[in-house]
């Protein structure tokens, strides 16, 4: 059995899969004459496959019960996808390298502080979202054919396996420690 610990997400341990989405230590300017602050190219989605263009969602996702087994894992071919959450909770990421088939040796698992969100690169390998609690709501952005037979593409692919893996949530670490 392998059990995950997440660590705390940050940019050096994910440039890897993608990018973090955060305003702590990103580049911005001041604009709306002085009402707002704009952190900008946190990250650049990749979408353009076979005509497709960036589309935007809500996902309401669902409390997962942990220890999470891991038995599968997905990735976009063709494009990038954003996930950033509504809310200030934290939710768990689990992503991992690989051409055909997940390499499992880097699989690893990581927890956000709450003000993060996640950009995975194209084909990163990845778990589906893992919120820790009910009704939970994620804005995400990726691809779009709109709606036109000559825009598909192979939109997710994803690989089942036996391996025993679970995450366990760590339940000492409270949201305010994750800043």
């Amino acid at each position: 059995m392998r059990t995950l610990n997440p660590i705390l997400l940050n940019k050096k341990d994910f440039i890897s899969y993608g990018d973090v989405l955060s305003t702590q230590n990103s580049d911005s300017i001041v604009i709306n004459d002085g009402y707002a602050q704009k952190h900008f190219n946190l990250a650049t989605l990749d979408a353009t496959q076979n005509g497709g263009k960036s589309a935007l969602h809500i996902y309401v996702a669902k409390e997962r019960k942990f220890p999470l087994k891991i038995n599968m894992l997905e990735k976009h071919p063709y494009f990038s996808q954003a996930f950033i959450p509504r809310s200030t909770k934290p939710f768990l990421v689990l992503v991992c390298l690989g051409e055909e088939s997940p390499d499992l040796n880097t699989l690893q698992a990581f927890i956000t502080n709450g003000e993060q969100g996640v950009h995975y690169k194209k084909g990163v390998w990845h778990f589906p979202l893992i919120s820790i609690e009910n009704n939970e709501q994620f804005m995400v952005l990726d691809r779009t054919d709109c709606g036109i037979k000559e825009n598909k593409i192979v939109e997710c692919i994803e690989h089942y396996f036996d391996a025993d893996i679970k995450i366990n949530l760590l339940k000492e670490v409270k949201c305010n420690e994750l800043s």
